[in-house]
């Protein structure tokens, strides 16, 4: 019920499934909504095989696959409505990422960091709609009634160019790392997250390193993601989405109070800051492995994308509060801006510090939903190598306490939250939101064109170049700042 988590129950993720061929369809997102009925794990594997061989008659499977529709196919036990996909895509979206907006703006300038916004926010709302309409076109080829990211990364490259069809359990295991290292990532953040504002909390009593929070918070933090079943979890979502909504509320209205002019902060950031605003931004925007699950479990899908679609709608809102919030904040605090906005609100006032332990809170009981992705990449490889029930179980419990220890020695590592959050946007979300659609857009439409003038290569192209160069030097920009705040 937090950002991005119809993630969870993707089902192809580990190397071992993707030995055995493509997993099947994405079979449910979120937790309470539930894809069933669908075709056989080797379903995929079967009519790839066939589409790629051109076996048959190819008039006739041209209209069985032209009169396809995916979603008349699907059988859902609890589809979502419009309003409730509306509400899934923006928790997807709108998490850690929105509260370190203002820390971007610092890196890009005032109106560079508006524009940017707005223009990132444009991007990535597109890259989502590709991603769709790919899954459509693969599902119709192979007449399947739903796909996940890492089924349409296998497909697309099953069925295109025959030189590229080699590379296709490549393909699924790449965009399935991602997926494990962006989760991983987030685990990072908010262990980081709670220990800062914890300690802020906490300074205007007695002072103690923040390694001692995150230390004091291992052990919680095991037994709480000792829990293996999402339907536990629930109450706990619940719980957290409520207080982060609180305390998104009352920060907004201490940014928004006096505020100073605007030629009190830079109009333009420097080249050397810009790839860590890239990294934040990306980071914030990175919801583009919730789209897929979401459109899958809709009772009316061609509702989702268009103009005036749940996706367009969704993202609108996103991009305008992450503008918001990045703009007033920087405005209001300028060069003094924090890697989350919730450390510059006033130390002694009672307000401010209920709403750093609300928001440490609320993303305490994330992390366990965030964990859950990783877990459930790896843990069926692990079992796999075990015979008794209980041999397995106690396997599955080993790995979750090395996993969770894992992003502990990471964000102690790194304890500046802005840095870590521009890497894990350099690295892994920008592959998975602006470099992976491209890819798969130019594989999969290569055998039905680019339109007039090869208008969508070229569109393709200038998106990938975007991506790589951001993935780049965000990544080396982010790197750096780690790197020289350790030798200071």
């Amino acid at each position: 019920m937090t950002e991005r988590q119809p993630l969870l129950l993707q089902s192809d993720a580990s190397d071992y499934e993707a030995s055995r061929g493509p997993a099947r369809p994405a079979r449910s997102s979120p937790p309470d909504n539930t894809l069933v009925n669908v075709h056989s794990e080797d379903s995929i594997a079967v009519h790839a095989a066939a589409s790629a061989s051109g076996s048959g008659d190819e008039d006739q499977a041209a209209v069985d696959k032209g009169s396809y529709n995916p979603s008349l196919h699907r059988t859902l036990e609890h589809p979502t409505s419009n309003s409730e996909t509306l509400v899934h895509l923006l928790k997807g979206n709108i998490g850690t990422g929105i509260l370190a907006m203002p820390d971007a703006f610092k890196n890009a300038g005032l109106y560079v960091g508006l524009f940017g916004t707005l223009i990132m926010g444009a991007i990535c709302t597109h890259c989502m709609h590709m991603l769709v309409n790919c899954s459509h076109e693969l599902c119709r080829r192979l007449q399947q009634p739903a796909l996940d990211f890492s089924d349409v990364a296998y497909c697309s490259f099953e069925t295109g160019p025959l030189g590229l069809r080699r590379y296709s359990l490549l393909a699924r295991r790449i965009v399935t790392t991602f997926l494990f290292i962006t989760q991983i990532g987030f685990c990072c953040v908010y262990f980081l997250f709670v220990a800062l504002n914890i300690k802020d909390v906490m300074d205007h009593y007695y002072k103690i390193n923040v390694h001692i929070y995150l230390l004091i918070m291992l052990m919680p933090m095991i037994v709480l993601n000792l829990v293996r079943n999402l339907k536990y979890l629930t109450p706990v979502s619940l719980i957290a989405a409520l207080l982060t909504v609180a305390g998104l509320a009352i920060t907004f209205s201490y940014m928004l109070h006096d505020l100073p002019d605007v030629h009190t902060v830079k109009p333009i950031g420097t080249w050397a800051t810009l790839p860590l605003y890239f990294g934040t931004a990306i980071y914030a925007f990175e919801g583009i492995g919730v789209v897929l699950p979401l459109e899958n479990n809709m009772r009316t899908p061609d509702d989702f994308g268009g103009t005036r679609g749940v996706l367009n709608t969704g993202m609108v809102i996103v991009a305008c509060l992450y503008t918001s919030v990045g703009f007033f904040g920087y405005l209001k605090y300028g060069e003094d801006v924090k890697g989350s906005i919730t450390l510059n609100l006033p130390q002694g006032d009672a307000l401010s510090q209920l709403v750093r332990l609300t928001m440490a809170v609320a993303i305490f009981l994330s992390y366990t939903l965030q964990f859950y992705v990783p877990v459930n990449i790896v843990e069926p490889f692990v079992r796999s190598h075990f015979d008794t029930t209980r041999a397995k179980d106690l396997a599955a419990t080993i790995l979750r306490t090395v996993l969770v220890t894992f992003t502990f020695l990471l964000a102690t590592c790194i304890p500046n939250l802005g840095s870590i959050i521009s890497l894990v946007g350099a690295v892994s979300s920008s592959a998975l939101a602006l470099i992976a659609p491209p890819i798969i857009e130019i594989i999969t439409y290569y055998h039905v064109g680019y339109g007039r003038y090869n208008w969508m290569l070229w569109k393709d192209f200038l998106i990938l170049i975007f991506g790589l160069c951001g993935f780049v030097f965000g990544t080396w920009a982010s790197l750096a700042q780690i790197l020289n705040d350790r030798t200071h």
